[in-house]
This record gives structure tokens, C-alpha cells and sequence, in this order.
């Protein structure tokens, strides 16, 4: 599995947006973006303006880096938005949400994306009583997302948990029991989306 290993405090501070890649540590003052919100690079604080090709390529980038792609896989997801019914955006957005390692993490029980998607490929998440180890697995309305009930799953994600403090969208539903556990409601939307996104700069950028 292909893996992003540059360090992803300077894909913050590119993008020009915290996107929260290493969890609870965005919420200190440690924070990279917020100690320096410039572009990395020995001129990056001396950067002119970006052209239009540049704009639509830091949105596309912006989102990738969101939810932790690399570029054939974003390419995948956005020819199946293109064959599915409906605006392309809308069914780009709501595929990358429907990602597993994005529900685990929308769901409270890791502090980043990348935590969620380890969880995931070590065996610590089932869907619907089923073992899942496949990040990019796109879950569907009525899917019950549970904690692997053995003793080192349970631990660990309760800890995880404690720490993470994460409002649940209202797309997805969560149990804390002994087996921390979360229901699909319904299909994300555009709209659930958790940071701003100009969804129609990536469409056109990548209809190119």
C-alpha cells in the first residue's frame, strides 16, 4: 500500500489550511500550521500569486491530502463520480466519505485519518460482524461499524477515544457500550464535508 512519508505538517502549510492530519496535536500550540502558516521552502513566504492553473491544482491537492490519497487512487474515485448519476462533485465528495478509514475516524475512534486507516489494516474494525482490513472499503446506509471485540482492540480504541473528544456528524450514528460501535444513517453529502472544499475547481481541474 502506498504511503504518503514526507512530513504532513508541511502538507498543511502548502495547502494554505490546517487539515488535521495528526489529530489532537492540531489543537496545541505545537501545531507546525500555526507556528509558521507559510508555504515550505526557503522562499516560500516570498511566493507571488498563483496562477489559475496553480488555484485549481491546490484545491485538487488540498483535498487529496484530506483524506490521505495518492493520485490514482484520487483519479479512481473521480471516474466513478463521473459515472454515477447526479453532479460529479456531490458524488465525489460523498464517495471519499464513505471511505471506511474516514468513518472510523468521523466516528471518534481515531485522532487522524492515517490512525484509522493503521486500525483498519490491522484488524481492529469489523462491518457488520465482519472483519474489513481494506481502508478504501465504502461503506453503505444501515452498515453497523464495531470494534473488534477482543481485549487489545477494546483498549485501544477506548483510549483513543477518551483523547479525541470528536462531534459525531449527523450522517452517522455512535454507541458507547463495551463494544464502542457506529451506524450509518445515511449517504454523506457535500454538505458533511468538514472543511471548506471548492469542489468545482477539482472537477475542472481534473477534466482537463
Amino acid at each position: 500500500m502506498a504511503r504518503i512519508h514526507e512530513a504532513v505538517c508541511r502538507l498543511c502549510r502548502r495547502d494554505g489550511m490546517k487539515l488535521f492530519l495528526k489529530g489532537s496535536r492540531c489543537d496545541t500550540p505545537k501545531c507546525a500550521f500555526e507556528r509558521r502558516d507559510v508555504p515550505p521552502g526557503m522562499s516560500g513566504a516570498r511566493r507571488g500569486k498563483l496562477t489559475d492553473y496553480g488555484v485549481h491544482l491546490r484545491e485538487k491537492q488540498r483535498l487529496k491530502h484530506y483524506y490521505g490519497l495518492m493520485e490514482r487512487q484520487f483519479r479512481r474515485y473521480f471516474q466513478m463520480a463521473e459515472r454515477a448519476k447526479g453532479n460529479t462533485g456531490d458524488r465525489l465528495l460523498s464517495l471519499l466519505e464513505r471511505r471506511l478509514d474516514n468513518i472510523v475516524y468521523r466516528l471518534g475512534m481515531a485522532q487522524s485519518r492515517a490512525q484509522a486507516r493503521l486500525m483498519v489494516r490491522h484488524g481492529h474494525i469489523t462491518v457488520n460482524g465482519r472483519r474489513v482490513d481494506i481502508p478504501s472499503y465504502l461503506v453503505s446506509v444501515g452498515d453497523v461499524i464495531r470494534v473488534k471485540q477482543r481485549p487489545r482492540s477494546l483498549e485501544y480504541v477506548k483510549r483513543v477515544s477518551a483523547e479525541a473528544q470528536r462531534a459525531v456528524p449527523d450522517f452517522l450514528e455512535r454507541s458507547d457500550g463495551d463494544v464502542p460501535e457506529g451506524r450509518v444513517l445515511r449517504l454523506p453529502e457535500a454538505s458533511d464535508v468538514s472543511i471548506p472544499v471548492q469542489v468545482q475547481l477539482v472537477i475542472e481541474f481534473c477534466s482537463r
